[in-house]
């Protein structure tokens, strides 16, 4: 990161962004361009976890390559100035890569899913379509954080 004194490397920080978070920009690898999408989801230990429909270009790009980058903020003011360029954003957001794997178990789909509806203070429950649920495991391989403002 250029800008060290921005950097924040405390994971207790780092998570309380995350927690903080409504949006996860997942980025996915399509060939020559990349394909990025906003996504509702949940975090446990180091994981990132989104559901999604069973099939689709997302679910696609992920069998063909399970390298994935995401980026997550939080807390966004705009600074206003005087002049154009005095003008800012705060924010702190997090940044990282890891890879995605399509979740098959049950139990496991299931954690995943009261993870993710933990997250944005919903109830857990009894998901009846959750065999036509599909629920992405994505295991961060590094993630770093950053405050402006």
């Amino acid at each position: 990161m250029r800008r060290k004194d921005r950097e924040i490397v405390d994971i207790e920080q780092i998570e309380e962004v995350i927690r903080q978070s409504t949006v996860c920009f997942l980025a996915l690898c399509d060939e020559v361009q990349p394909y990025v999408i906003p996504l509702s989801f949940g975090y446990a230990r180091r994981v990132l976890y989104f559901h999604s429909a069973p099939e689709g270009r997302k679910l696609d790009l992920i069998r063909r390559n399970p390298r994935v980058g995401f980026a997550i903020a939080t807390d966004h003011e705009i600074i206003r100035a005087a002049k154009p360029c005095n003008w800012g954003l705060r924010y702190r957001s997090v940044t990282g890569q890891g890879l995605a794997e399509i979740v098959h178990d049950s139990s496991e789909k299931r954690f995943a899913l009261d993870r993710i509806m933990a997250h944005y203070a919903a109830p857990d429950g009894d998901y009846e379509q959750m065999a036509d649920t599909c629920v992405i495991r994505v295991t961060i391989t590094q993630m770093t954080g950053k405050r402006s403002g």
